[in-house]
């Protein structure tokens, strides 16, 4: 063999194992991008799962108030205590469980009583305490409870924030009217 044909081959062998590496190279200029939507898909379908917890807690804790539960929530001699929003907060965050980290302090509720049902105009925005947070027999109750999720996916802030520098705003609405309980009539 001469040394034409062995540059030749050389050559050709160079060429060959030149191409093995190129699918690593391309992979590791396409990889930071995959993986950061990747993990944006992941964090918008577990902010979009606790949303629906958030709403299912709403809705669960929302019953007591429109049954007629909450308006006295403790007892303590003759005297009832009703609701508090800090009691629905507490419930509420029992309820969501670990899913929404700092409920206890993050979460904000507040309701609005129309008493005068779902044609009136006239509205008592109520966080405090008492019949006030709970409503009475037939008031038509709207309750919101919203929670600033953290979004950490970098990259992913500019489609998954909605309020603040990095939060996205989790809110839930419950609209109801209350059950005529304790003997009044609608």
């Amino acid at each position: 063999m001469s040394v034409q044909d062995r540059f030749r081959r050389f050559g050709q062998r160079m060429r060959a194992d030149a191409r093995k590496g190129s699918a690593a190279i391309e992979f590791a200029f396409v990889a930071p991008i995959f993986f950061a939507l990747l993990m944006g898909i992941f964090e918008g379908a577990i902010m979009f799962f606790a949303q629906n917890v958030m709403q299912n807690a709403v809705t669960t804790v929302g019953r007591t108030l429109r049954t007629g539960q909450a308006t006295c929530l403790t007892k303590t001699g003759t005297t009832c205590n009703a609701m508090t929003a800090d009691d629905f907060r507490t419930q509420v965050c029992a309820s969501a469980g670990a899913l929404l980290p700092g409920c206890a302090t993050a979460l904000v509720v507040n309701s609005t009583r129309y008493t005068g049902g779902f044609g009136s105009g006239a509205q008592t925005p109520v966080t405090g305490t008492g019949n006030g947070f709970t409503g009475g027999a037939c008031d038509v109750m709207v309750v919101r409870a919203t929670y600033p999720w953290r979004v950490v996916t970098p990259g992913a802030t500019w489609f998954l924030v909605n309020s603040g520098a990095d939060k996205h705003l989790i809110v839930t609405t419950l609209a109801f009217r209350n059950e005529p309980y304790g003997g009044a009539a609608c």
